[in-house]
């Protein structure tokens, strides 16, 4: 098997690339009909051998909250590694002769991942390293400490020259700002239609200076109320607004033995869940206003308001305050946690690969005064938190939102038998 074995977790590896070519052509070397080729291949290192541990963050914790950039930091051991981490080691296999400079430089691709019990490898993070900060302890041990960020972390580096914009769909702004010669995004991307029309004329022209994920956020928060999010294999990625999902749980989380087991549970059930006023304003100042009067009267008067959104047609300003209602709080999982070592190896295999906009079950056991009572719930993911130490093990949380489960139409089923609000045509 590959990589690195994390105690009862399976084998990770952690890549980062040194700046350095492979397989380039250079004069009076190489020959065009071999092996190298003009522009070569970028060297990834393989530094698994020092890692101490690694964390990621990636996502949001709670549906109302903005996606901003993933991260993963980790640390690795220099002393253990004889020193081949050190940036004035012009000796360490890592160091780039070529151009004279340390092949572990910020603004490098990193990547990490697990080797599934197949030996597959499955991405956790790709991004690029932002820092280096060493530590160096005489007579003790010497660390490195690294920070990285997802591709959010390059387009929040850029700003827009002045774009003036056409009437189009959400998802064709996105790709019509990645595309723009100022920005260039030329790294993978999955793009979905968009469900609402983006305003265009004077109002919705965008000023020169704007900032890339900025203006992006904007098209999702005010507009689309989808998601906007790096996947856990750097593929940016926006959804339609979030509505009805088809009932397809990736894994089933369960206290009582069976399925895939968990340690930690969140449970909420607060009047900051609630929303019974909503008004969205648009550039152009169109505005709408909803509202829940019968929460109002239970809850008081709570509201949201958006005041930049992107929408230009009435009908879709309307739907979209009433789309942020939420009138009354019900009570629901926010998180799971579970530690690799109390999984099974198809189940370490299939929680690893979990995503944002994934579907789990979470299921809990209470005590009631009736007796035990199960309550389960199907819950988009929102975020994912990995916490590994190669010593000790993987733990996972997973933060979720609520969401409106239909069920594939199972034919003469009591249940599912019935095409209604619940059970549709898969």
């Amino acid at each position: 098997m590959p990589g690195s074995a994390v105690v009862q977790s399976g084998d990770y590896d952690l890549f980062i690339d040194t700046g350095a070519l492979q397989d380039a052509f250079t004069l009076d070397t190489s020959i065009l009909n071999g092996t190298d080729v003009l522009d070569g291949s970028t060297t990834f290192a393989k530094v698994t051998f020092g890692v101490l541990n690694v964390n990621i963050r990636r996502g949001r914790q709670d549906q109302g909250d903005q996606f901003s950039a993933g991260t993963m930091t980790f640390t690795l051991n220099d002393t253990l590694a004889d020193g081949v981490f050190n940036p004035f080691d012009t000796v360490s296999p890592f160091y780039d002769t070529t151009n004279n400079q340390p092949g572990l430089a910020p603004m490098r691709e990193v990547q990490f991942v697990r080797y599934d019990s197949l030996g597959n490898p499955e991405d956790l993070f790709r991004g690029y390293i932002v820092n280096y900060d060493y530590a160096f302890t005489l007579g003790g041990l010497n660390t490195v400490s690294v920070y990285c960020a997802d591709q959010f972390y390059l387009l929040a580096q850029t700003v827009l020259d002045e774009l003036n914009v056409t009437a189009q769909l959400s998802g064709a702004r996105i790709a019509t700002v990645l595309a723009l010669p100022e920005v260039d995004y030329t790294s993978p991307t999955n793009i979905a239609t968009g469900t609402v029309e983006l305003g265009h004329a004077a109002a919705y022209t965008v000023p020169a200076g704007t900032n890339v994920l900025a203006y992006l956020s904007q098209i999702n928060d005010t507009a689309e109320f989808g998601r906007l999010f790096m996947s856990r294999t750097g593929v940016l990625t926006f959804q339609n607004r979030v509505g009805n999902t088809l009932s397809a749980p990736v894994v089933d989380f369960h206290d009582d033995g069976t399925n895939t087991p968990y340690d930690t549970i969140g449970i909420t059930f607060e009047a900051d869940q609630v929303v019974n006023r909503a008004v969205v304003t648009a550039l152009d100042n169109k505005t709408a206003t909803d509202s829940d009067p019968a929460s109002i009267a239970t809850y008081f008067t709570q509201t949201t308001s958006i005041t930049n959104s992107l929408l230009h047609v009435q009908g879709d300003i309307d739907d979209a305050a009433a789309y942020l209602l939420n009138g009354q709080p019900e009570a629901r999982y926010t998180d799971v946690g579970t530690t690799f070592a109390s999984l099974s190896t198809a189940q370490r295999d299939a929680v690893a690969i979990v995503d944002i906009g994934d579907t789990i079950t979470i299921e809990k056991t209470f005590t009631t005064s009736g007796g035990p009572v199960s309550l389960a719930q199907e819950l988009s993911v929102e975020g994912v938190e990995h916490a590994i130490d190669f010593g000790s093990g993987h733990r996972i949380t997973f933060f979720t939102a609520p969401t409106t489960i239909v069920y594939e139409l199972i034919l003469d089923d009591v249940t599912y038998g019935i095409i209604d609000a619940e059970n549709v045509l898969g």
